[in-house]
C-alpha cells in the first residue's frame, strides 16, 4: 500500500479502536487528535500484522476485511497498553 493508503487505513483502524475502547483518549481533539488516531491505527496494524503472522492468519498488506480486523485488534491492544502506561482511564 502507498503512503496515503496507510494514512487512510490508519485513520479508520485507529478510529474504530478508539470507538470500541472508549475512555480518556490521548492526543485530545482537533488536528493533534487526528494525528494520534492515525498513529494508533498504523501501530495497531503493525501489532496486528505481527500477531496475525505468528498465529498463521497472514499480515496486514491490503485494504480488505481481514487486514482491517487485524489492524483494529492491534489498535485496541496498543490503545490499552498506551492508556495503562500513561495512567489514563478506560471507561
Amino acid at each position: 500500500m502507498g503512503f496515503i493508503a496507510w494514512l487512510i487505513f490508519g485513520l479508520i483502524a485507529g478510529a474504530l479502536a478508539k470507538l470500541i475502547v472508549p475512555g480518556d483518549d490521548p492526543g485530545g481533539g482537533g488536528f493533534r487528535g487526528l494525528i494520534v488516531t492515525i498513529g494508533i491505527g498504523i501501530v495497531g496494524a503493525m501489532i496486528g500484522g505481527f500477531i496475525g503472522t505468528a498465529i498463521g492468519w497472514g499480515t496486514v498488506s491490503s485494504f480488505d476485511f481481514r487486514s482491517m480486523a487485524l489492524a483494529v485488534a492491534g489498535g485496541i491492544i496498543f490503545l490499552l497498553a498506551l492508556r495503562a502506561a500513561t495512567g489514563r482511564r478506560t471507561a
